[in-house]
């Protein structure tokens, strides 16, 4: 059973920019005869045919290493802030009632394993300046991972060895995790900082399993868990504009971990970032946001229950005269899908991707294009928090770029470095001489080579080096999923 979706890129949609100042335009590129790959010919990487006049989109590579360090900037400033209030309010009488817009800048509950977290008491933005290295978490640490896999192998499409080998070179065990302590005053324990899905995908691995074997539910019970969407959003920023190559790339680094549901959500967000480089100054980024999320959810198979969550929480939002009281339409979601079980989803764990993607949906429609107002909605929203905030961070970050995140929460002291051997192992040092193992800036320019290697080999465009842009054949992308994933 497959379902099928055609998602054409308006060519009048999308930005042109200037090469200092934004990274998206059309053009009609007329080569000579015989160009070839070489530096004595303009150092167009491939011979371009003098029988057609192909239109091209046109992408600077310097402004697009601008974006991508806001990903990684927005993520973690997201998943930092999420952090504080993850898994304090999962619906259960316990944890009741949920968080309001009232409770930002108050004290932060203990979660549902009874501890807040060490970096921060308080519901707040957090922020890591200058000298001080960003902590890798599972939100991006993987991601960081996919991409150095994509780096060392120098390859634009993974393979289930290459991954598999990849986990269990870079991620520990449960057996030889290091010991940790979250409070100073904790006991020492193992901690691999894996979990849900994930943890079960490292195991199965070291018995040697491949993806997507990894995720059938017969082998990994964890199917439905958020662990892909966290793990796999990248893979839209390495296929600018081609969602299609996106879901190509990220096929078994889907399927690692998910499968149903959790396959088509994380689908929806890949997507999502995909498209996040057809930017248009005549649009506010309220409706940028809401454009790409309709195209994006052309990959829920009709009638899921993806497909109708979707609808719903964009219904709820839209029906809402009071586009502040995200609270609404939240507490419709707990009662709809978590309470009444709805549109086929039966709620089962906090963990879920279902219940996750709704949340995460409130928090996109309602922030409306606001990086800070997205954040601070996801982190406010409950169940796994940290997760749908991080998502939106990294999204909103990479379309407002460094500088837009540094206006946008009034913050001129923002650190780049990276902490990833906090939780993962065996990367190469970048930075020896300072905090952490590397920066945003160096995962930017080395995430634009893996670019360059997806455009030519994926996308069958062409690297401009002279001028630093990417052109990119302009096609209608036609995207089959697989509805029995």
């Amino acid at each position: 059973m497959q379902s099928r979706f055609s998602l054409c890129v308006s060519l009048c949609a999308v930005l042109c920019l200037c090469v200092n100042d934004s990274f998206a335009s059309l053009t009609n590129n007329t080569l000579s005869k015989n160009k070839t790959t070489t530096s004595e010919s303009n150092n167009i990487t491939e011979i371009v045919s003098h029988h057609k006049t192909p239109q091209y989109w046109q992408i600077s590579r310097a402004a697009y290493k601008d974006k991508l360090h806001g990903f990684w900037l927005g993520q973690s400033i997201a998943n930092w802030t999420g952090l504080i209030t993850e898994m304090d309010k999962v619906g259960s009488p316990a944890t009741m009632p949920f968080y309001t817009d009232n409770d930002w800048g108050s004290t932060d509950l203990p979660a549902v394993w009874g501890q807040g977290v060490p970096h921060s008491d308080t519901i707040d933005f957090f922020f890591v300046h200058n000298q001080q290295a960003w902590g890798a978490d599972d939100d991006t640490d993987i991601e960081y991972m996919y991409q150095y896999l994509h780096e060392a192998h120098q390859t634009s499409l993974l393979t289930a060895k290459q991954i598999q080998q990849g986990w269990l070179t870079h991620t520990y065990s449960e057996e030889d995790a290091p010991l940790n302590k979250k409070f100073p005053s904790d006991k020492a324990v193992k901690e691999n900082f894996l979990w849900e899905s994930n943890q079960r995908v490292r195991i199965l691995m070291a018995e040697g399993m491949l993806p997507p074997n990894t995720s059938e539910p017969k082998n990994n019970n964890k199917y439905m868990m958020i662990d892909a969407q966290l793990t796999t959003e990248i893979f839209g920023l390495l296929a600018p504009l081609r969602p299609d190559i996106a879901l190509q790339m990220a096929e078994l680094p889907v399927r690692a971990s998910a499968k149903y549901d959790a396959y088509w959500i994380s689908q929806f967000y890949i997507v999502m970032h995909a498209l996040a480089s057809q930017q248009q100054l005549s649009r506010s980024l309220k409706e940028q946001v809401i454009i790409m999320a309709e195209q994006a959810s052309a990959v829920l198979p009709e009638g899921s229950t993806p497909a109708l969550m979707y609808d719903f929480v964009k219904q709820s939002y839209l029906a809402n005269p009071d586009k502040d009281n995200w609270e609404k339409t939240r507490d419709q979601v707990y009662q709809r899908y978590q309470i009444n079980s709805n549109d086929g989803y039966v709620y089962k764990d906090p963990f879920e991707a279902g219940i996750n993607f709704a949340a995460s949906l409130v928090s996109l429609f309602y922030g409306e294009g606001d990086i800070v107002r997205t954040i601070q909605i996801g982190t406010l929203a409950g169940w796994d928090s940290d997760n749908p905030a991080a998502t939106w961070g990294g999204l909103l970050g990479f379309m407002i770029g460094k500088d837009g995140i540094a206006k946008a929460f009034n913050q001129s002291t923002l650190s780049e470095d990276y902490w990833i051997h906090r939780t993962r192992r065996n990367f190469p040092d970048h930075t020896p001489n300072q905090v952490g193992e590397d920066t945003f800036s160096m995962m930017s320019q080395r995430a634009i080579k893996v670019i360059d290697q997806v455009v030519v080999e994926q996308m069958h465009g062409k690297i401009d080096f002279e001028k630093n842009i990417w052109l990119i054949p302009s096609v209608n992308i036609d995207v089959v999923t697989n509805v029995d994933q």
